[in-house]
């Protein structure tokens, strides 16, 4: 067994798909419209889905909000250079919420960045910098 993907749904399909293809890199995989339903999905990813994990952002036609809820935490990313991500991210419009630096009791070199619909993403320095 394996993590496929992680659903997230989004108010904005385009931002969202901006945020995550061009701000963080990421691959649209593949995107399909549903009619009947009335939604879209799209599947967002650093590589294939036989290789890894996913992000679906599902967009429901008819919602253009939604309230994140207290349960939700948030999607990790390992960087090697997480300065220069975050650089990166403000450069490109990109919201920073928690500026790089150790975590709180610990060692490990983490960030947070929000995107359009306020989802937190943490980046975590993966090499020594």
């Amino acid at each position: 067994m394996r993590i496929l993907h992680t659903m997230l749904r989004v108010g904005n399909l385009e931002k969202s798909l901006d945020f995550y293809c061009n701000v963080l890199n990421m691959k649209l995989l593949r995107q399909k419209d549903y009619p009947g339903g009335k939604f879209t999905l799209a599947f967002v990813g650093y590589r294939d889905e036989s290789e890894e994990a996913a992000i679906e952002l599902t967009y429901n036609w008819d919602t253009d909000h939604y309230d994140i809820g207290t349960g939700y935490g948030h999607i990790a990313l390992g960087v090697d250079d997480i300065y220069a991500t975050c650089d990166r991210i403000k450069a490109q419009g990109g919201k920073v919420t928690r500026e790089p630096g150790p975590m709180k009791h610990g060692s490990t070199v983490i960030a947070f960045v929000e995107d359009p619909n306020g989802y937190k993403i943490e980046l975590i320095q993966t090499k020594t910098a």
